[in-house]
């Protein structure tokens, strides 16, 4: 327990003392309600001791009780209390009660040390609020010895004082602890009922809130405003629709009067679950809406990719919070629109408002989908201004926003300015190393990593074994994946047997890849059987490709990318009738295949490109650029190839022009007009490059003397004299 001494109280003297209205002991009470600052205090106390009253105890207690909920003022009252000679049970109890609701309730344990250091007797009224004061302090030593010396004294079986100790040991998140007290209780009311459902709910076991939750009920106990509360945010936490919305139902069969909060609650959980139109109807009937339930319709709708109808919901907002603010941009860029984000985050400063790490977490999470260097570069000296520099998250998320962004280097270099690193830390640099194909580097790291003892997690193993895939290290693939097994215990998942599968099927092991899917301890999902097809794809395996194209569109039937791919492969094997079929199927069932589209970011802005694009304003700059262009890498042997990269049976020329118009071609062409000799062109592409395009650039990083760094849909490619980093294995 803490110690009691207090420094001593420096009474006033009467010299110092301002003029005061309170000329009789009979206007101090009054005095004291209406006092508003330590100075006036003082004031009050000397006036206190000028009169005698100072042993009164009734207006001692009046005294205490009002310093206590004034600022600045405990220390002075706890310091008066420590001079008062013969306390009082009864006294001491009422100033128990008050520090144990003030806002240091850790002060009321200098009390409880006071009262028995002094003698004075603590009863079954001293105990709620001792217990009270520990579980706001979540002092698990403290409430360990008011239990026992509750015990000793034979009060452990009060109602109040097993109520509060069950509070305490919930609130230290000793769960067991107080379900063992619970269940001894002969009676239990709705205040301890309430305690023990918040009590699961705080440790995050949801399921067993819900379980008791229902044995409430059954007991006969009407659950309050914020029992129901507590239990739809369990509901909410693990999306558990059916169960809230039975509680939905118990509470307008019980006519249960909701207020605000309890509105919002619903709301929040009907919207966490996906159900947007019955959030959306309730989220209608609030009146006046509020902040909170705002922001949870657009988190709620941008989960569900309705990020129109979030906006429209932001723009209701007349004043916006930095909560709002984040909510949204974190939509837009959890939506894949991360351009919108960035563009709401400077409408967001413009504002006025200051970014927390929430927001900023949101902003570097759009920088790294956008691939935008010069975007992120300028997050990074924004995150140092505003005093983030050193916190953990921040420079995790940074580490992956870089590496996506193409410099691995600075990635690298907030990698080893870390005060403290964890086990993201180490998974996000692994990762950085994997996507751009420098394994030697991340299996460095990986080693490293365990000689650190850092201990690898799934992800980790995840990003360990992409790398070995990317660069056809299959002995070494193999012996990772086996040491996560044997050596740390850690089941494969899905992802894992997916990085297998591409690892075995890059390197034309299709039948081992087959083997493993086929001894999977669960049915392989879309990411197992799409690995498999990409690569019956890349070395012509028509058959197996039928097969594992079959498996998954039985998993997926509106896969797009597994259509494309088996049209592909027929169209490479020059079977044109099943790359029709394929066409005629997609068409009936009204499956589109996905765009390419490729981004490229110059002198601070985006430009966005689609193949065949038309609506740039340079477009004629930028097909005679490409036409340009193309003659030249004629003269060092280029010829477009369209095979297996148009999905059509078109004429030769046809085909030629297709491939040429080519979404990253486009961008390609653009970064030429508007970048000096010897530049880098960074272009992010939302697919995987084809292979015609990824000769092109090879030959324009050559041809050009340019650097060029491009981002598919599953690795970088670093084009650079001729030569690209994934040494033509992707």
């Amino acid at each position: 327990m803490a110690s009691m001494n207090q420094t001593p109280v420096a009474f006033p003297s009467r010299q110092t003392l301002k003029p005061t209205t309170i000329n009789h002991h009979n206007h101090l009470p009054s005095a004291l309600t209406s006092t508003t600052t330590l100075p006036q205090l003082k004031q009050i106390h000397c006036q206190i001791l000028k009169t005698g009253l100072n042993h009164s105890n009734p207006l001692l207690l009046e005294f205490l009780i009002s310093s206590f909920s004034l600022p600045n003022s405990l220390d002075y009252a706890l310091s008066v209390f420590s001079q008062i000679s013969e306390l009082e049970t009864h006294f001491c109890n009422q100033v128990l009660r008050a520090l144990s609701r003030s806002t240091k309730p850790e002060k009321t344990f200098l009390v409880y040390e006071k009262m028995r250091k002094d003698g004075v007797v603590v009863d079954r009224f001293s105990f709620p609020s001792l217990l009270k004061a520990s579980a706001r302090i979540s002092g698990s030593k403290q409430g360990m010895e008011l239990h026992g010396f509750a015990s000793k004294l034979g009060f452990d079986v009060d109602p109040y004082v097993q109520t509060g100790l069950i509070r305490v040991y919930a609130a230290c998140g000793r769960i067991l602890e107080s379900r063992l007290l619970f269940d001894k209780m002969l009676q239990r009311d709705i205040v301890t009922w309430s305690i023990m459902i918040d009590g699961y709910y705080q440790s995050q076991l949801y399921d067993e809130a819900l379980v008791m939750f229902e044995e409430m009920k059954n007991s006969n106990v009407e659950p309050d405003r914020l029992v129901l509360t507590t239990i739809l945010s369990a509901c909410s936490r693990t999306r558990n629709l059916k169960s809230g919305k039975a509680i939905h139902d118990y509470i307008m069969k019980k006519n249960v009067v909701m207020d605000a909060h309890l509105q919002s609650t619903l709301i929040t959980m009907y919207a966490n679950c996906g159900s947007m139109d019955m959030a959306q109807h309730l989220y209608d009937k609030l009146r006046p809406s509020n902040i909170i339930a705002t922001t949870t319709m657009i988190t709620g709708y941008s989960k569900i990719g309705r990020i129109e109808a979030a906006r429209s919901i932001f723009d209701q907002i007349s004043e916006k919070d930095l909560v709002s603010w984040s909510a949204m941009i974190s939509g837009y860029a959890e939506s894949d629109w991360p351009q919108e984000s960035l563009k709401l985050f400077d409408d967001m400063q413009a504002s006025g408002l200051k970014p927390d790490q929430v927001t900023m977490l949101s902003v570097i999470s759009a920088c790294s989908q956008l691939g935008a260097l010069d975007k992120a570069e300028w997050v990074h000296i924004l995150i140092k201004n505003l005093g983030f520099g050193n916190v953990l998250p921040i420079n995790n998320a940074l580490i992956d926003m870089y590496a996506k962004c193409g410099n691995l280097a600075e990635a690298k270099r907030v990698f080893d300015k870390m005060p403290k690193r964890n086990v993201i830390s180490w998974t996000s640099m692994i990762t950085g190393f994997g996507i751009h194909g420098n394994a030697d580097s991340a299996l460095r790291l990986f080693h490293q990593m365990k000689d650190e003892k850092i201990e690898p997690n799934a992800v980790t193993f995840m990003g360990i074994l992409y790398a070995c895939s990317h660069a056809g290290l299959v002995d070494m693939g193999r012996q990772i994946f086996a040491s996560m097994i044997n050596d740390y215990k850690i089941a494969p998942q899905q992802e894992h047997y997916g990085c297998m599968v591409d690892l075995f099927g890059r390197a034309n092991l299709l039948r081992e890849a087959l083997e493993l899917i086929e001894s999977m301890p669960f049915p392989p999902n879309v990411i197992v059987w799409g690995a498999l097809l990409s690569a019956c794809k890349v070395h012509n395996d028509v058959e197996l490709g039928e097969l594992a194209a079959k498996r998954l569109l039985e998993l997926d039937p509106e896969h797009d990318g597994a259509h494309v791919q088996l049209s592909n492969i027929y169209a490479k094997a020059g079977r044109w009738n099943d790359v029709g079929e394929v066409r005629k199927f997609m068409k009936n069932q009204g499956i589109s295949k996905e765009k390419g589209g490729s981004r490229i970011e110059l002198n601070g802005q985006v430009h966005e490109f689609l193949v065949r694009d038309k609506n740039h304003p340079q477009v004629n700059e930028i097909y005679a650029k490409l036409d340009e262009v193309v003659n030249k890498l004629k003269l060092v042997g280029y010829a477009p190839n369209s095979t297996g990269s148009v999905l059509v049976d078109l004429e030769e020329e046809e085909k030629k022009e297709v491939v040429l118009w080519h979404s990253e071609k486009l961008a390609l062409c653009y970064g030429l007009l508007g970048v000096e000799k010897g530049s880098c062109i960074r272009i992010v592409k939302n697919l995987r490059v084809c292979e015609d395009c990824h000769t092109f650039i090879k030959l324009v990083s050559k041809v050009y003397e340019m650097e060029i760094v491009v981002r598919d849909r599953s690795r970088f490619h670093h084009y650079k004299d001729g030569v690209c980093s994934c040494k033509d294995y992707w």
